[in-house]
């Protein structure tokens, strides 16, 4: 059974940090691209960063860019968002994305919460 759990969302003031977790399972996770996307109320769902299989190479957003770190451990299974100098901007559901040549998968969300 195929499964993406996220973890490590919450409600955190602007200017804190948050590491988001994305335990992979079901699947050989190491010929997966890692993708996070996040979607704020009233928004369409956007990229905010991505990893290759191998981890060696990532992009991210233009508003996350330097605040935000994208990585992964392929021997845990686990992609991580690591996010630094948050704003209420970032408030959204964080979702993490795994795809292969042949196969899609997402998990099913993480809160995060940006707020004074």
């Amino acid at each position: 059974q195929v499964q993406l759990v996220e973890s490590g969302g919450g409600l955190v003031q602007p200017g804190g940090s948050l590491r988001l977790s994305c335990a992979a399972s079901g699947f050989t996770f190491n010929l997966y691209t890692m993708r996070w996307y996040r979607q704020a109320p009233g928004k369409e769902r956007e990229l905010v960063a991505r990893i290759t299989s191998a981890g060696g190479s990532s992009n991210y957003a233009d508003s996350v860019k330097g605040r935000f770190t994208i990585s992964r451990d392929n021997a845990k299974n686990t992609a991580y968002l690591q996010m630094n100098s948050l704003k209420p901007e970032d408030t959204a559901v964080y979702y993490c994305y795994a795809t292969s040549a042949r196969n899609e998968y997402w998990g099913q969300g993480t809160q995060v919460t940006v707020s004074s």
